[in-house]
Order: structure tokens, then C-alpha cells, then sequence
């Protein structure tokens, strides 16, 4: 009994050094996060072609999403036969169809990526215009696809091209954004980086 009783306070009082080096790590941490996304806000507010392309994307989704919504009733199509139709259709998963039936779960992972992009915005794409542009065409379709989620519980797509899922605009957007984004830093970073890495004395050559 005495042995147990030693045992448990041996590991009680090595669980308190745990939770403090955690404890220790981790608030620093989040709030070295919390600073940057607030540094990311303050430089946004100030990007005129992010906002405007955040602004275009987010109009322009929900305009059709309404329209769509006035004068179509459910898995209506039009026209009723063809490669490329507009049918209205709801979506209560990700873009495409993917994991139906995760309203909340997929409203927390949007907040996430939203988070994300805003953090990515201010470590790598603020001195260039493309990546600005590709950020804000991602964040427009976030923030189209969360308004749906939040405010109907579902997203409305009516983009219907032959086999594919049915998409809408905010779901054009995040693909056209995270393809661009993708390429600029894949292919098009390595030239800076490899000169960069060469030193001054290819730079001399050159």
C-alpha cells in the first residue's frame, strides 16, 4: 500500500514538470501566432487589390447563389440536358460533395484555413502581387462557403458540368487561388532561393 502510495505521488510530481514545460511552450506560442495574424489583419486592411478581390469574389458568389435560389427549385436544371447545365443543388460538405452532413466541424476547419491564409499572407505574400491575388481569391470563397454554412446550414451549388460535381463560384475561386498559389511558390521561388544560396560571387558572374 505504502509502495502504490509512493508510486502515485512519484508520478504526480512528474506530471507537474510536464505540464509546465508544455505549459510554458505553448502560451508563447500562441501567442506568437496571435500577434502575426494580428499584424496580417492590420497589413490587409490596408491592401486594396486583396480586399477588392476578396470583395469581388464574396459579391459575385453569393449574387449568383441568389439568383439561383429566386428562380430555381431544387435539382432543377437548366437547360435538362447538355455537358454544361446550371442545377441548383445544396451541399452540407466540402467543396464538391466531399464529407456531407459536417456542418459545424467544416464551419471550425474553414475558421482554420481562414487562420491560416491570413498567417501565410503576412509571412511570404505581402511584397507580391500574385500571391495577394491568389490569397484573396481563396479567402473571398472561404468566407462565401462559411456565410452558407452559418447562415442556411448548407452551401448552394448550381455549376453542374457533365460528370463533376455540382460547384459554385466560392469553390472556383479556392481552386483557382490554391493552384496559383501552388505554382508561384513551387516553381517560380526557386530561382531567388538557388541565387541566393549560389552567393554574391554567381551574382558577379552573371
Amino acid at each position: 500500500m505504502e509502495e502504490r502510495t509512493a508510486l502515485e505521488t512519484q508520478t504526480t510530481t512528474d506530471a507537474k514538470p510536464r505540464r509546465a514545460w508544455r505549459r510554458d511552450r505553448l502560451l508563447p506560442t500562441i501567442a506568437a501566432l496571435g500577434s502575426s495574424i494580428g499584424a496580417a489583419c492590420r497589413s490587409m486592411s490596408a491592401d486594396r487589390l486583396l480586399l477588392l478581390t476578396i470583395a469581388s469574389v464574396f459579391a459575385a458568389d453569393q449574387l449568383t447563389k441568389f439568383i439561383i435560389k429566386s428562380n430555381m427549385r431544387i435539382g432543377e436544371s437548366w437547360p435538362g440536358e447538355g455537358l454544361v447545365r446550371i442545377t441548383h443543388g445544396t451541399n452540407t460538405g466540402t467543396a464538391f460533395g466531399l464529407f456531407p452532413n459536417q456542418t459545424l466541424f467544416l464551419i471550425f476547419a474553414s475558421l482554420i484555413a481562414i487562420g491560416f491564409l491570413v498567417y501565410f499572407y503576412r509571412a511570404y505574400a505581402l511584397p507580391k502581387p500574385i500571391l495577394r491575388f491568389a490569397i484573396g481569391l481563396q479567402l473571398g470563397g472561404a468566407f462565401g462557403n462559411l456565410f452558407d454554412r452559418i447562415a442556411f446550414g448548407a452551401v448552394t451549388d448550381f455549376i453542374h458540368v457533365g460528370w463533376w460535381p455540382i460547384f459554385n463560384i466560392a469553390d472556383s475561386s479556392i481552386c483557382v487561388g490554391m493552384a496559383t498559389l501552388a505554382i508561384v511558390v513551387i516553381l517560380f521561388d526557386r530561382a531567388p532561393k538557388a541565387q541566393a544560396a549560389a552567393g554574391p560571387d554567381a551574382k558577379d558572374a552573371n
